[in-house]
């Protein structure tokens, strides 16, 4: 009898097929071995291309599309999201729409702004920062952000360097007005968020707030007429001498706000923001971030290392903003059990040392920690989006093509 093959024999392949095998082989291993991170780099390359087509697209249609026309849009698409959850209370997004058309309607009748007019914000980590900053931005004026820790000279400096004409000062920060209001340049208004005041010749918000229209405002006044045009005056640390205001364009914040979408958040992410409002990471990468993803942010009054993990648990945070010192006080606080108990995936920020890095994600779990370094007044950005410890980005391989 015939044997089976000599029946039914199997297909003999092509010559050049062990060959193809062999050689898509040793591409993968040298792809491997000189460029590790090719196809995780291609994947970020094609989101941060499609995001500027869809900018470029914008511009050839003559449509000039900023992060607030986004937020009012999403007031209109999910008004009943979340948008803030601050000590408890949520904020949707048409709540916030709406407080902020208040803010800007009592603007709009009690003083005389005009486009472009400069109003400076001193204010802490609170919902009323966000609303005077977008009622502001729908009036059309540049939003000076101060820093609420410096003091008498340097705040004066900073102030007068913008040249506002409004000043609005948070209820918590009367003590610093206080301090400045003697040497403050006659020709500001000042307004406090409070119901009374006791100060001569200061104006104030809250109780006309209660009164104002929630409509909004024409839509021309909050119209930009280019991506170039400056929305934000944010101050540099000092560091060097006085603080110095970094020009933010709608440009800078539209690419602020695309952060946390290029790291990988969505918009069913939960964002942990515990810095500063004033400063460009958690404003425009904070608070932009979830705009841009139509999120939801938790907002802190102010950072706490004993309350971190509570929160991230009470509120499920999948998304923090971090700078290194902030990973460090978390690493330093005593050891607890159920640290890896949360639903964090994602921290995003820069600062954080080798050997921090190491620790926190041997004590909290399996975070990606993701680096970038950029300087507010500066004009590049370097974004570590693989998570590789000790690294703010790299120019990849196809950058470099």
């Amino acid at each position: 009898m015939r044997d089976w093959d000599d029946l039914y024999p199997l297909p003999v392949p092509p010559s050049w097929v062990p060959g193809a095998a062999v050689g898509i082989l040793s591409l993968h291993f040298i792809q491997k071995l000189l460029f590790p991170y090719f196809w995780a780099d291609l994947r970020y390359l094609l989101k941060v291309l499609t995001y500027g087509a869809r900018m470029e697209m914008y511009r050839l249609q003559g449509r000039v599309v900023t992060v607030l026309d986004k937020f009012v849009k999403l007031a209109e698409k999910q008004p009943h999201k979340p948008f803030l959850i601050y000590e408890g209370t949520v904020h949707t997004y048409r709540d916030v729409d709406r407080r902020s058309n208040r803010i800007a309607q009592v603007f709009l009748q009690h003083e005389a702004l005009k486009k472009g007019d400069t109003v400076a914000l001193l204010m802490g980590n609170e919902p009323d920062f966000i609303h005077v900053w977008f009622g502001l931005a729908k009036l059309g004026c540049v939003v000076a952000f101060l820093n609420f820790n410096v003091r008498f000279r340097s705040l004066l400096h900073c102030v007068s360097s913008c040249e506002p004409k409004i000043l609005v000062v948070g209820a918590d920060l009367l003590g610093t007005l206080e301090e400045i209001l003697p040497k403050l340049q006659k020709d500001i208004s000042v307004w406090i968020m409070a119901k009374d005041s006791t100060f001569p010749n200061v104006h104030t918000l809250l109780d006309k707030i209660e009164a104002a229209s929630e409509d909004p405002v024409p839509v021309n006044r909050c119209s930009a007429n280019s991506l170039k045009s400056a929305v934000l005056y944010i101050f540099t640390s000092g560091t060097t001498g006085l603080p110095k205001a970094a020009v933010i364009s709608h440009l800078q914040v539209l690419k602020g706000a695309a952060g946390l979408w290029a790291f990988g958040a969505t918009s069913e992410d939960i964002i942990y923001i515990t810095l500063p409002l004033y400063h460009s990471a958690a404003s425009l990468l904070g608070i932009g971030g979830c705009i841009q993803l139509g999120a939801t942010c938790v907002l802190k009054k102010k950072f706490s290392a004993s309350q971190f993990w509570n929160d991230c648990r009470k509120y499920n945070v999948t998304v923090i903003q971090y700078i290194g010192e902030l990973c460090r006080y978390l690493c330093n606080q005593p050891v607890k059990e159920g640290e890896k108990n949360h639903k964090v995936r994602l921290a995003v920020g820069n600062g954080v040392r080798n050997d921090v890095w190491r620790e926190f994600l041997d004590r909290f779990g399996a975070v990606k920690i993701c680096e970038f370094y950029g300087a507010t007044e500066g004009n590049i950005c370097f974004m570590n989006h693989t998570g590789k410890i000790g690294s703010v980005g790299r120019t990849n391989f196809f950058y470099k093509v």
